[in-house]
């Protein structure tokens, strides 16, 4: 498991690499839709165009922790442009982790559903804002026990070198108890990414840190430090991957990721004009 690991780390600085090298490439644009964990946790305040899907058909998570524990995780998400600067998306988190003995084990981490609304766009004088509202619904043998909905707020600011990003969020619901899975969830997150697109290249690099208080109480706030890059394929194909370590907390490591979105639309979804 330890080579697997460093295969996949070696292959994820190569893709980092790849894309920052120069070369010709028609622009896109869905490169800049950089959401939650596609490549890193902090997001952009821009959701899924207005009648179209985004299918991360490829999502994959591979985390170490220093006590030698191995988890990986697969989350398959849909997301559907279904109001004006409006996406509803659903994920399930499949997990795969050490268990006792040595065996693995196997389980969903709960459904998880979300809708991301973004009140303006940019203007010489205003950043982009954006409001998401998600819920943790507790299904599966690593979900939580409880219901965890939250409230997250985003910023956007593109400036002629970068842009920058800003994400805070709070989630309610039970304090677990010290033994209890609880997934990603946390008390808050807090945190700030800066990207650099290379339209030409339809590609994108982004480093983030942010912090987060776990739901189980006596626990200290976690810091996290993360890079990542997006690669436009096609107009409707888009490639990402990450690597990031997790500084501070109980359980300290590192973790690498990978995914691709498909994105595409359904004709008959399109409303018909009036004659």
């Amino acid at each position: 498991m330890a080579d697997d690991l460093k295969r996949l780390a070696a292959l994820a600085a190569a893709w980092l690499l790849l894309l920052a090298a120069p070369s010709a490439g028609s622009a896109q644009t869905d490169y800049y839709n950089t959401d939650a964990r596609r490549p890193v946790r902090i997001e952009d305040a821009f959701p899924v165009e207005r009648y179209a899907f985004e299918l991360q058909v490829a999502p994959l998570r591979l985390e170490r922790s220093d006590e030698g524990i191995y988890q990986w995780e697969f989350e398959p998400e849909l997301a559907y442009g279904l109001l004006p600067r409006t996406h509803l998306e659903i994920g399930v988190p499949l997990l795969v982790t050490d268990g006792e003995g040595g065996e693995s084990e196997f389980g969903v981490g709960g459904i998880a559903v979300s809708m991301l609304h973004n009140l303006n766009l940019e203007t010489a004088g205003l950043p982009a804002f954006g409001l998401a509202a998600d819920v943790l619904v507790p299904v599966g043998r690593f979900a939580p026990d409880g219901v965890y909905p939250s409230v997250k707020a985003i910023a956007t600011r593109t400036f002629g070198f970068a842009r920058f990003h800003l994400n805070g969020q709070y989630t309610f619901g039970a304090t677990p108890e010290p033994l209890d899975e609880v997934g990603e969830a946390s008390r808050w997150m807090a945190g700030v990414a800066v990207d650099r697109t290379f339209p030409l290249r339809s590609a994108l690099i982004i480093g983030d840190v942010y912090v987060e208080q776990p739901l189980h109480e006596g626990t200290d706030p976690v810091w996290t430090l993360e890079a990542g890059a997006r690669y436009q394929l096609d107009p409707y194909f888009a490639l990402d991957a990450g690597i990031g370590r997790r500084v501070t907390g109980e359980h300290r490591g590192w973790f690498v990721t990978f995914g691709a979105a498909r994105a595409f639309a359904i004709r008959s979804l399109f409303p018909v004009p009036r004659r």
